[in-house]
């Protein structure tokens, strides 16, 4: 069924006037084609494609990371122009750089966490009163009038008794 596949693709394009151009090739050896914008057969204007072409053929072989960030970018359309070769070993060393100096700094702060660690007390218990919304908070029970010094005002667990004065 490949050699079908493949004999269908060629006569396709070769109806559609699309023009496959390799760009580039990566370490792990997949391939980058650019695809221009072209019109068809039909008079339809088609739109540039970036495609690659991976060096395991097979779906489950493929990883993430698998291919480069940079040709990553430029498949999706976020950058321009085609990375090059210097340019990915470039940042694959300032990757390593910064991997290397985040796991040093990793390493300080723990040794700097044990060390204060070790010299703090034990913290101190403290007595919890109550909260300061509830209606005894810094009392040891609550009144049964309330209670009012100007802006301290502490309510009670008064309630109105059944007058039959009032009902009348």
């Amino acid at each position: 069924m490949g050699w079908s596949q493949h004999l269908f693709g060629v006569l396709r394009r070769a109806l559609s006037k699309e023009v496959k151009e390799q760009v580039g090739t990566d370490r792990f050896g997949n391939k980058y084609y650019y695809i221009p914008e072209y019109k068809n057969w039909r008079g339809q204007t088609i739109r540039e494609k970036r495609i690659v072409e991976a060096a395991n053929k097979r779906e489950i072989d493929y990883e993430v990371g698998d291919i480069p960030t940079e040709w990553e970018a430029w498949i999706r359309k976020t950058r321009k122009t085609p990375p090059t070769m210097e340019e990915i070993m470039k940042n694959e060393i300032y990757r390593e750089e910064i991997q290397m100096k985040s796991q040093d700094f990793y390493e300080k702060e723990k040794l700097l966490q044990e060390e204060s660690n070790k010299e703090l007390p034990p913290p101190v218990q403290t007595q919890i009163k109550g909260h300061a919304s509830a209606p005894y908070f810094g009392k040891d029970e609550p009144s049964v009038t309330p209670t009012s010094t100007g802006k301290t005002f502490q309510p009670g667990s008064w309630m109105p008794q059944d007058d039959k004065r009032h009902s009348q």
